[in-house]
């Protein structure tokens, strides 16, 4: 079989493929062994019909012919498909020019390919992700949450200031609605713990003991309420004083020293586990962003859409639910569902022609011993040898697939490796911070 393309316009090629006598008689071979098991001839076993009665029950060469045809088509072009190393991302439109009735057989697949967009901006990506970063005041907060459960109240004359626990009478009332007044008396709240109403913890502060506060803010979506605050008395917590002893007494630890030490180290695995969990995903979405919406054809966005949509029904089918339970459940309908899928779907094919965009860009192509050691790799974890899973991909259609994988992994550690990391506040993070593995005391 000899196989040829050529480029035609919008992203579609046209695959030319020439199977010669050898193959269709292999063909034919197999259309007769497959026919004689299905079809009942008076003075014949199932399997045991000869090729020329057959061909005769059938009308004649022609007629087995076609069936070979039929059936052998799909696999000869997947054939083609692996040889020529297009990349189709539709079903083909197929057209026998030659060889229907006899001689070798010549058809022509017109088919749509992955585009291949061009990216520009990788070397200077920017990606934001948690600070591994941590600040002595975080630690000292930590601590101080251990000295609050020993803490005692402190009557204050001075202006409040957040943290502060002010005793209060409330009178609530509700705009433009017929609910009742809420009046509470000597409630107590702490500043800054923002479970009052928004805007109360900015404007009490500077506050005395004494004075009046008006402030209006939702109590439920689409509600406003005017709230009256009387303020009578301001306290603050007084913490016991970090000694040795306070902390062997009151912690598992057996001093001071040890105890920072090991919130410190607790809090930093934990931070630099998180970072480390946000970064590829970070990443991808922000190479995904180097390629126009424009760019993407609707048959990948679809393709994606459909096979999320199989695995939902897939996994919702294993917990024994329906699609119906499952919408009542999340609170949404069937086209808010399909609208998430297929915007998760176009976000992950972005990525995936970013990253392919990417290893032409930098020349990242794998190597044939990068192939094949992944070739091994994948042939173990599929209980198989690497010579039939070779085979398989060709036959299948799949060894393009199979080379942009091992191309893409490659593309991903070149990212980790390339882009610049900053944290929420736009500082750049030491990449040496993300190298370490915490992730076995993540929870520490």
């Amino acid at each position: 079989m000899r196989a040829t393309t050529s480029v035609l316009e919008n992203n579609r090629v046209k695959l030319t493929v020439e199977v010669d006598d050898a193959e269709m008689t292999e063909a034919i071979d197999a259309a007769a062994a497959k026919l004689s098991k299905q079809v009942s001839i008076k003075g014949f076993r199932k399997g045991k019909v000869p090729k020329n009665v057959l061909m005769a029950h059938l009308g004649g060469p022609g007629a087995l012919r076609s069936e070979a045809i039929r059936d052998s088509i799909p696999d000869f072009y997947a054939h083609a498909v692996s040889d020529t190393m297009i990349d189709p991302i539709a079903q083909p439109d197929i057209n026998i020019t030659s060889g229907e009735e006899e001689g070798e057989l010549v058809f022509e697949a017109d088919v749509q390919v992955r585009p291949e967009v061009e990216i520009t901006g990788q070397n200077e990506l920017r990606v934001t992700i948690p600070s591994p970063v941590v600040t002595d005041d975080e630690v000292d907060a930590q601590i101080n949450r251990f000295r609050e459960t020993d803490a005692v109240l402190k009557d204050v004359e001075r202006p409040i200031v957040t943290g502060d626990l002010v005793t209060m009478d409330v009178h609530v009332q509700q705009i433009a609605t017929e609910q009742e007044p809420l009046d509470m008396s000597d409630f107590m709240y702490t500043v800054g713990s923002g479970s009052l109403t928004e805007g109360v913890d900015d404007l009490i502060l500077g506050l005395k003991a004494g004075e009046e506060l008006k402030v209006n803010g939702n109590v439920a979506p689409g509600v406003v309420a005017t709230f009256d605050l009387q303020l009578k008395k301001i306290q603050e917590r007084e913490l016991p004083e970090l000694t040795d002893e306070w902390v062997q007494e009151n912690t598992e630890w057996q001093s001071e020293e040890e105890m920072r030490d090991t919130i410190f180290e607790q809090m930093r695995r934990r931070r630099v586990y998180e970072a480390q969990m946000s970064q590829r995903d970070a990443v991808l979405v922000a190479l995904s962003n180097l390629v126009d919406e424009d760019l993407v054809p609707a048959a990948l966005v679809d393709d994606e859409t459909n096979q999320r949509l199989h695995d939902l029904g897939h996994r919702l089918e294993q917990q024994k639910l329906n699609l119906e339970t499952f919408l009542q459940v999340t609170n949404q309908n069937a086209d808010q569902l399909l609208e998430a899928l297929r915007a998760d779907a176009l976000r992950a094919v972005r990525i995936d022609l970013a990253l392919r965009a990417l290893v032409r860009a930098e020349g990242l192509e794998p190597t044939e011993d990068e192939l094949e050691e992944e070739l091994g790799t994948t042939a173990s974890a599929m209980n198989t040898t690497p010579d039939r899973l070779r085979t398989n991909l060709r036959d299948t259609g799949r060894l393009i697939t199979f080379h942009s994988e091992v191309a893409k992994m490659k593309a991903s550690r070149w990212l980790k490796d390339h882009v610049t990391y900053v944290d929420p506040e736009g500082v750049e993070i030491d990449r040496a911070l993300l190298q370490a593995d915490q992730s076995e005391d993540a929870d520490a």
